[in-house]
């Protein structure tokens, strides 16, 4: 399976470090792509065909750890690559395409979209973790 990462807007530091370092930390468990686009009129376009698509959004899906890394296996086991939407500052345009299968939140609180792009990745990498078995509290 292969995941997208798709974002509006460039990434700049600090973030720009820890999306890196995680970026090679999962290199070990998952093929990840990291799409950038100027503005949400760009999205739609680049969304990989056939994948499954999971728009960052308040009032999207909340999950534990443990729970996230079983959405990842069960996406896995679709056989469908996997696409998570960041929108801009704004939020994103997407909110009524027909392609979006699934809302994700990462919490209630309303973060930096570049900050949640880190936590997306970092979260990505405690997921495969955890159905890898191996530690992931530390």
């Amino acid at each position: 399976m292969r995941i997208t990462v798709l974002s509006v807007g460039r990434l700049r530091p600090p973030y720009a470090d820890d999306v890196a370092h995680y970026t090679k930390l999962l290199g070990r468990y998952a093929r990840l792509d990291l799409v950038e686009v100027r503005e949400d009129e760009q999205v739609a376009r680049r969304i990989p065909e056939r994948a499954y698509v999971s728009l960052l959004a308040l009032g999207g899906e909340e999950f534990d750890s443990v729970g996230f890394s079983r959405f990842l296996e069960q996406r896995r086991m679709s056989g469908r690559d996997l696409c998570f939407v960041l929108g801009g500052a704004f939020g994103s345009d997407l909110e009524e395409d027909a392609r979006i299968d699934h809302r994700f939140s990462l919490g209630r609180m309303t973060l930096p979209h570049q900050l949640a792009r880190v936590v997306l990745l970092e979260q990505l990498y405690r997921g495969h973790k955890i159905l890898a078995g191996e530690p992931y509290h530390h």
